[in-house]
């Protein structure tokens, strides 16, 4: 086949990645006709594409003219959207968007674990200006440019305001274009991330250069930036491991395992990010959760009504669950490996009946004794895994609460679980990534 090849659609539905699923016509012993992925599509759109990658099992496809478009459809907030990668849904209404990803969550649970999910209760905030950690990539060859990679490559498309992010979060992005010239002189600068607290009145800065660069020698650049912003409590340096950091939406540049060193060049290493009640010691490179307008709102679906002598926190980062957990049960063990996040989860729950373990969640469910009344897991988009999932089932806490940002795992792992005995008695999506194809959900289990 010729490439690019005109092709007229109609959009089935919305799948999760962002793209649209439809089919070409039936023809011969195709009788459904092949699968097409289209992105920046939406369902029920008639479409003409331009089909651009043949594989076996289906086919890829650019939007080339929107024939009938849907009523759902939006003029985007982005002038970059189309060509950036970051956001996949500034085209929809926000209604849509959140059917669209409660449909989506609904069918991967069924179509991967072979189970219908109770009504699913969705839980939103405001779409835009929601990030509290926004990581970017820096070009300083031929000249400077900071943004993200376009749709599908990896081609820098420089972005000088970003509509998701934070109001601080922005002013740190315009800061760091003025000072271009000072960027420049080093070649080693890779990406920067930026994690602004619960009001946005504070932010961390957090750059990430390659092993033979040296960070001493981002002082000036550190030193340049805060003068500039004073909103910016601290500057910390990563040195990039063998391999790039994991690209996770909602992670940051030093939990990952392939990002070693870290070196304070101005300023403090950590914020106060305040949630409800809670005040939170978060350092440069620990997780936290991303939505600055929905953090007291997953605290309090993972932990309201629950309450026991026994809780265990597995992938605890910092405590945000730990410590309303300690409220309610006699004793609370909360497990993380990440070094940063495990030395901000020691300092924010210093209180006598929590216990804190840096091990992994799989290799801690080997060794764990005793009775537990209620367990509540948040993994990475990799989720639990097959073992550590049979693990927590083997484990026996009445009670469950899995908080997963990746529907296909999410549906994996429930796999293990039902067999164990468990059943899921309440489901909720949190939009943590509104524009985004990314989701939360939190499902509470019982055995």
């Amino acid at each position: 086949m010729q490439y690019p090849h005109l092709v007229r659609l109609t959009i089935e539905k919305l799948i999760y990645g962002g793209d649209g699923l439809a089919r070409t016509p039936a023809s011969g012993d195709d009788r459904r006709g092949k699968t097409v992925f289209v992105p920046y599509v939406l369902a029920g759109e008639e479409i003409e594409a331009e089909l651009i990658e043949e594989r076996k099992g289906f086919s890829r496809a650019t939007l080339s003219q929107i024939v009938r478009p849907s009523a759902a459809r939006v003029a985007p907030a982005c002038e970059h959207f189309g060509r950036c990668g970051g956001c996949s849904y500034q085209h929809a209404e926000y209604a849509a968007q959140l059917e669209a990803k409660r449909q989506i969550l609904h069918e991967s649970v069924l179509r991967g674990a072979r189970l219908e999910l109770p009504e699913i209760r969705v839980h939103s905030a405001e779409p835009f200006g929601f990030r509290n950690r926004t990581r970017m990539k820096i070009a300083c060859n031929p000249q400077f440019a900071l943004g993200y990679f376009r749709h599908a490559s990896h081609e820098l498309e420089p972005v000088r305001h970003c509509p998701i992010s934070s109001p601080l979060i922005n002013r740190a992005i315009a800061a760091l274009w003025e000072l271009a010239p000072e960027v420049e002189k080093h070649p080693g600068l890779r990406e920067v991330q930026f994690f602004s607290n619960h009001d946005d009145s504070a932010l961390l800065v957090e750059l990430l250069i390659d092993p033979a660069a040296a960070a001493t020698e981002l002082k000036e650049l550190g030193r340049a930036l805060r003068e500039r912003m004073p909103e910016v409590a601290g500057v910390a340096v990563f040195y990039a491991g063998s391999r790039e950091a994991d690209d996770d939406d909602s992670g940051s540049i030093s939990n990952s395992p392939r990002t070693v060193r870290a070196e304070l060049i101005e300023g403090a290493e950590q914020l106060t990010y305040r949630v409800g009640e809670f005040a939170y010691r978060v350092s440069a490179g620990s997780f936290f959760q991303t939505n600055r307008f929905l953090a007291s709102k997953l605290v309090e679906l993972v932990t309201r009504d629950r309450s026991g002598r026994s809780a265990l926190d597995l992938y605890a980062g910092v405590g945000l669950f730990t410590r309303p957990l300690a409220r309610s049960f006699e004793r609370v063990t909360a497990v993380e490996i990440a070094p940063r996040s495990c030395q901000d989860l020691a300092a924010n729950t210093a209180v006598p009946h929590i216990r804190t373990e840096q091990s992994t969640t799989e290799e801690f469910l080997k060794r764990a004794r005793g009775r537990w009344d209620f367990a509540v897991v948040d993994p990475p988009r990799a989720g639990l895994g097959e073992r550590a999932a049979k693990a927590l089932g083997a484990l026996g806490a009445p009670q469950i609460t899995y908080v997963s940002c990746d529907p296909a795992t999410l549906a994996r792992d429930l796999v293990p679980l039902t067999a164990a005995g468990y059943r899921v008695e309440e489901a909720h999506l949190v939009d943590l990534f509104p524009q985004t194809y990314h989701l939360e959900t939190i499902l509470h289990l019982a055995r």
